[in-house]
């Protein structure tokens, strides 16, 4: 009995985190077809369902989505990248810290989105200006993590790194960055779905090709299924983003002391 009861309990487990998502669906299906709204204002869920199964099999999904994550994936490497090296220098040196941080201050807070007219000026409507979007808003919460997490190093480990004869080279890749990669981590967590955010808005203002794109050709049709599917499609791929993150924040992590505390 008790070989069973343990699965039934973890299914259990798993159902009641899903609760109120199935609940939310349940009530949109509901709603949609008690006839208080059109079909217009919002389709069945399984009509939409449907919608987003024609689409994975005429292949119009699977290259919109391919599109929105090479996009989201591209500018979130680079800034991942950047934002880490930039704030690594800020960390090490006054000059570079001097000219940045007053940028970093007045950029993050800001809505990076009203510079795509610029960004359509300079670079035109290809995927460079969409990634150069992306890369422009998910860098700043990489950059702050870095500062923040080399900032936050203690002192006694960095004295005691020197006692042993450190150098500078080693005391950085050995000693501080690891030290920090938790609160760095926390930064790409951040950046992730802001990177896949503002890809699809970038498509949505830019048109072409894309979940974003398709999403705004199919309100020009008039097609709220697929405007509905395309967010859907949008939540799914962000769900996964997001779990695969954790996962890998916990495979890198394995030897720090949260590991423990999951």
């Amino acid at each position: 009995m008790a070989r069973v009861g343990a699965p039934l309990r973890a299914f259990a487990g798993v159902l009641a985190s899903w609760a109120v998502l199935i609940l939310l669906l349940v009530g949109w299906e509901l709603v949609a077809r008690s006839g208080f709204v059109t079909a217009y204002m919002l389709p069945p869920f399984t009509d939409v369902v449907a919608r987003i199964f024609h689409d994975a099999t005429d292949g119009n999904l699977a290259e919109s989505a391919a599109l929105t994550l090479y996009r989201a994936l591209t500018g979130f490497a680079i800034a991942a990248a950047g934002g880490t090296a930039l704030g690594l220098a800020m960390s090490r040196n006054g000059g570079v810290r001097w000219f940045f941080d007053p940028l970093i201050s007045v950029g993050f807070p800001m809505p990076k989105i009203a510079f795509l007219p610029i960004i359509v000026l300079w670079l035109g409507f290809y995927d460079v200006s969409k990634i150069s979007m992306v890369v422009f808003d998910a860098i700043f919460p990489v950059v702050t993590a870095t500062l923040a997490g080399l900032a936050g190093v203690e002192r006694e480990l960095i004295w005691s790194a020197r006692n042993l004869g450190a150098r500078d080279r080693e005391l950085l890749w050995q000693v501080m960055l690891p030290a920090a990669l938790p609160q760095i981590m926390t930064g790409l967590q951040v950046a992730l779905p802001i990177a896949l955010i503002v890809a699809v808005i970038a498509e949505m203002k830019m048109s072409g090709y894309g979940i974003g794109a398709a999403m705004m050709t199919a309100s020009r049709f008039a097609d709220s299924r697929g405007v509905f599917a395309g967010i859907v499609e949008i939540a799914v791929i962000g769900y996964v983003l997001v779990k695969g993150m954790a996962l890998l924040r916990r495979r890198l992590l394995a030897w720090h002391a949260e590991a423990s505390n999951q």
